[in-house]
C-alpha cells in the first residue's frame, strides 16, 4: 500500500512539473501578432516607415507591413486581388483606378501635396539651373515613366513650357531616379521635393518656379478587402492626424486636405 502510494505521488509531482514547463513555453491567450498591410507610393518611404513604427508601438500585437513602389503598380497589383488594407497613391488617378474597381472603403481622403524639384549629383557638375537646361543636348536626365505621378507631373510641366525633354531613361518610381542621380549615371533627375531632402547631402536641388504648375494631391484609402478595418482605420487616422501631418511636414510634405 505504501509502494503504490509512493508511485502515485511521484507521477503527481512530475505531472506538477510538465505542468509549469508547459505554461512557461506556451504563448499568452490572444497573443497571435495581427498583420496590417499598408500599400505606398514609393515617395512616402522615409515617412511611413515612421509612421508604422508609431502604430506598432501605440498598438502592441500588429506588425504594419508596407510594401512601397510607384502608385501605378501599386494600383494594378490590388486591382489583379493583392491583398492589402490601405493604400496611399502620390496621386488621384492612380487612385481612381482601384476606385472605380470597388475597391476602397469610403472617399479616400487626401493628405499630403508634393511637388517637383530637379535633383543633380552634389557639386551640380553640369551646371543645371533651371527647366529649360533639361532639354541642352548631351545632358543626361533621367525621368518617371508617364504613368507614374512624377512622371505625369513631370511631362505636364514640360508640356506647359513647350520644352521636349529626352530623357536616358524612363523608371517606374521616383526612388529609381533619384538612385540614378545619386550613382552618377544621371546629370540630372525629376524627383519630388521630399525626395532631395531625404538624400541629404548626396544630391542638390534646383527648384523652379514651373514646378507649381503640377502639385501633386497624396491620397489615402482603407481598401474594402481589408481583413481589420477598424485597424487600418486607425492608421489612416494617424497619418490624417497631427501626428502624421507632423511627421509629413518634416519630410517636406505640403499639408493634407485640399
Amino acid at each position: 500500500m505504501k509502494r503504490a502510494t509512493g508511485i502515485l505521488a511521484a507521477i503527481a509531482l512530475a505531472a506538477g512539473f510538465s505542468g509549469c514547463g508547459n505554461a512557461s513555453t506556451s504563448p499568452p491567450a490572444g497573443g497571435t501578432e495581427k498583420t496590417l498591410t499598408v500599400f505606398a507610393a514609393a515617395s512616402l518611404k522615409s515617412s511611413f516607415t515612421e509612421l508604422a513604427e508609431t502604430y506598432e508601438t501605440q498598438h502592441p500585437g500588429t506588425k504594419v507591413v508596407l510594401n512601397f513602389a510607384g502608385s501605378s503598380d501599386l494600383a494594378t497589383q490590388i486591382v489583379q486581388g493583392a491583398p492589402a488594407d490601405v493604400f496611399a497613391a502620390a496621386d488621384s488617378r492612380n487612385m481612381g483606378k482601384v476606385a472605380d474597381a470597388g475597391l476602397t472603403d469610403g472617399e479616400p481622403a487626401v493628405f499630403a501635396t508634393n511637388t517637383l524639384a530637379i535633383a543633380v549629383p552634389a557639386g551640380n557638375p553640369a551646371g543645371i539651373s533651371s527647366f529649360a537646361d533639361l532639354a541642352k543636348a548631351g545632358t543626361r536626365v533621367v525621368v518617371c515613366a508617364r504613368q507614374v505621378p512624377c512622371g505625369a507631373a513631370a511631362a505636364t510641366v514640360a508640356e506647359r513650357r513647350g520644352t521636349a525633354l529626352k530623357p536616358v531613361s524612363e523608371d517606374n518610381s521616383v526612388t529609381d531616379v533619384l538612385g540614378k542621380v545619386m550613382s552618377g549615371e544621371a546629370d540630372a533627375g525629376l524627383v519630388y521635393v521630399t525626395d532631395v531632402r531625404s538624400a541629404g547631402d548626396k544630391v542638390e536641388s534646383v527648384p523652379f518656379p514651373e514646378a507649381e504648375a503640377a502639385v501633386n494631391s497624396y491620397p489615402i484609402t482603407v481598401l474594402a478587402g481589408a481583413q481589420d478595418k477598424e485597424a487600418a482605420r486607425v492608421f489612416l487616422d494617424l497619418v490624417t492626424g497631427d501626428e502624421g501631418q507632423s511627421v509629413l511636414a518634416d519630410a517636406g510634405f505640403g499639408a493634407g486636405g485640399k
